[in-house]
Formats: structure tokens, sequence, C-alpha cells
């Protein structure tokens, strides 16, 4: 902390000429010269990520959002609450699509008051759902950073010690009315190893940055739209894990969804155990996933079961959390002009030529792809297509050979 207070403000230090950078292509746009610094600065965020660090793989996360007055502001449009929301609804789906065995829930601060919107939840549609009906929610008063704390920790305190524990804040407002001396929750907050994180729309504020300082978060605070996407897009991935996280064997159970009909479970519409509290009627069905070891009935995976405790989830959720323990290597950044020998350069992937002054080669199977390429194969594909294609080539050679 002492080392970043001595570095000063931005303003008293030499500034960075980002406007030289710029350049105009034939027809004078300068559109490529943009292009190609955003995709330099996802190349950066790639590199910069920490390798060989044990991650906390099943995350219990809460989403605390601002609904304090401050949040009706239009600096981001059309306001601070809407672009939250709709920014908050595309994390749901990718939090679910890269962490497909942890859970997530949502929660409002405004008006003095914390409240719960959801539950912690493997279901996304259950949270956009959820999102989508606070649309037109009204900002009113002010925020309580010490009521959201103390909620968020009564949510994620019983949250066994192998998994993380994590809240992240949206806060617009640059005041907090508590009841008490929030740096006793914030200490409380600490003890229990719950990483909180804070992304703010207006300010650094002091009280939040000590916040996620003492509970090993990450503290940002938005310069537009898009900023703010980048932002919230950093946290979907799973967090180093904390010390003080246990390593242990997880009992897991993998139910097979029952269809109505089935032999083995009753074809009266019942209660799954997950909309036992529900008033409605939508939670009753014929069909679920049945705990193999208790028998209760849920519509829905991942999920603890409430009966017996046994964690239940399937297959395919556990085939798709394994990238993030073996990423694949960042690619070499090569000129294309050192290549050119050879003829045109496509990219492997695409197969488009490449005429960007930079190519990026996989170090494993020596082909060459475009920046856009390299970019979709370490934030979405996960793998090399380069190497699954000589692995899909060798199983199909010695297949013929036997």
């Amino acid at each position: 902390m002492a080392e970043e207070d001595d570095k000063g403000y931005r303003w008293e230090t030499e500034y960075e000429k980002t406007w030289e950078e710029l350049h105009e292509d034939e027809s004078g746009s300068l559109q490529a010269s943009v292009d190609d610094i955003l995709h330099r600065a996802k190349k950066r965020q790639l590199l910069d990520k920490v390798t060989n660090v044990r991650l906390g793989m099943m995350r219990h996360l809460f989403v605390i959002i601002d609904a304090s007055a401050a949040m009706s502001d239009q600096d981001l449009k059309p306001t601070r609450l809407q672009s939250a929301l709709k920014l908050t609804e595309f994390f749901v789906e990718e939090y679910f699509d890269q962490n497909p065995i942890s859970q997530l829930g949502l929660m409002m601060a405004g008006n003095k008051r914390a409240e719960k919107i959801t539950e912690l939840s493997g279901n996304p549609r259950r949270h956009i759902k959820a999102l989508q009906d606070l649309t037109t929610r009204q900002c009113q008063g002010e925020m309580s950073l010490q009521n959201s704390l103390d909620l968020g920790l009564s949510s994620l305190k019983n949250i066994p010690s192998h998994a993380s524990r994590e809240i992240i804040i949206i806060m617009g407002s640059l005041t907090s009315c508590d009841y008490g001396d929030v740096q006793e929750s914030i200490k409380s907050m600490a003890e229990a190893n719950i990483r909180c994180s804070v992304i703010g729309l207006s300010a650094e504020v002091k009280v939040c940055k000590s916040l996620c300082q003492q509970t090993g978060g990450v503290y940002n605070v938005v310069l537009d739209e898009s900023h703010f996407k980048d932002l919230f897009t950093q946290h979907v991935g799973p967090p180093p894990a904390l010390s003080t996280t246990e390593s242990s064997l997880i009992k897991m159970g993998f139910p097979h969804h029952s269809l109505a009909g089935d032999k083995e479970t009753e074809e009266k519409p019942s209660m799954c155990m997950c909309h036992l509290d529900s008033k409605t009627s939508h939670g009753f069905s014929t069909s679920g996933y049945y705990c193999p070891q208790c028998k209760s009935k849920y519509c829905e995976l991942p999920i603890e079961c409430v009966a017996c405790g046994l964690t239940l989830v399937s297959a395919p959720h556990l085939a798709r959390s394994y990238h993030h323990l073996f990423p694949p290597e960042p690619f070499k950044e090569l000129l294309t002009s050192d290549i050119l020998s050879d003829g045109p350069v496509c990219c492997y992937a695409c197969q488009i030529e490449i005429h960007d002054p930079h190519v990026y080669m996989c170090e494993r199977c020596q082909k060459h792809f475009c920046l856009d390429c390299d970019l979709y194969t370490h934030e979405t594909l996960h793998s090399c297509p380069g190497c699954a294609s000589c692995r899909a080539l060798q199983n199909v050679q010695a297949t013929a050979i036997s």
C-alpha cells in the first residue's frame, strides 16, 4: 500500500502519448490502428494471467448491485443501474459457461438495506429472470456497505472450506450509511476467508480499497461502458485459491435425469427439493434428477442435496472445468516478414491469409494463427486447433493400423 502511495497522482507522473500510435491507412481511416490497439490490449491480458497457481474451482459467488439514488445517474446509458443489470446478465452467462460446477447468487443494496434477490444456485436462467424483473426498480436512498457485507457473510460462512467464497460489489455511491463500524465487518469477512472485489462506477473510495486489500480482492473504477464490461469479465475465470483453502476429496453424485413413465420413479407430479419454499406450483413435475444416495428430487444441476449433503453434478460439468487446470500455452509472437520466404502465411484455423505484421505460432504443433484466432483459442476454445487436429490424425492412424 505504501508503494502505491509513493507513486503519487496520475497527473503528477509522465503521461503516455497514446495518439502517436494511431496511423491512417490508405483510405485515411484510423479504424485499423484502433482495432490493433484493442487486440494488443487483449493479448497483454492473456499474457498477464498468473500461471502455476492453485485455483478455486468450486466457486460460491454473490454479486451485490448498488440500488441507491446514485445509480440513477446517466453517465452510463441509460442509467448506471440499467447498465449494471445488463452487464450482470452477460456475466451470469459467461460465469456458468466457464465455471459449470460453481454457484452464484444476487443481492441488491439500497435505501440503507441489503436484500437477497436469488439464493446460491447453478441455474443461470433463474438469475437472468430475476435480473430482468429488476429493470423497473427505482433507485432510492443510500447504500449500506456494512449491511451488504453482513448479509454476504451470513450466506457464505457455512460454505465448506474447500470451496471458494467470493463477493463482487458493483457500487455507484460515494458514501455508505452504516449502523456501526464497517471496519469490524471487513475484519469478519477477512477472518471468514471471503474474497471481496469492488467495481466502482464513480470514483475511488477509501473504505472499498481497504476492503479489497484486507480480503485479497480487486478494486477498480470504470472509465466507460466498454471498460465496465472488461472489468466485470476479469472475474469470470476462477481466482487463485487462498492459502487457507483446504484440499480434500469431495464426494459427488452423478444422477440420471428420470423422465415421466420411468418404472423407478412415481408418475404423479411431485415437488422437487429446490422448490419446497416456493409459493408457486411451477416446481411440480413428473421428471427430474434423483439423488443416488437419498433419492431426493431436483430439477437442476449442479446442486448440493439438502437432505444428505451430497454434491450432485453431471459428467459434462467436470469435463468443462478441466481447461482451467491445464490451459493452452500462450502462442509465440513472430514477424510475418520472417516467414514469408515459404510463401503467403495463412491462419491454420480460419484459413485466411495473414496481412498483419505479426503472426502467432503454437510451439507444440508449429502451426501459425492470426491474432483473432489466437484470442479465440485462449478465451473461448481453450484448446489449440493445430494440436487437436494432430491428435485426431494420430488416433485415426492408430485405428487404421490396428
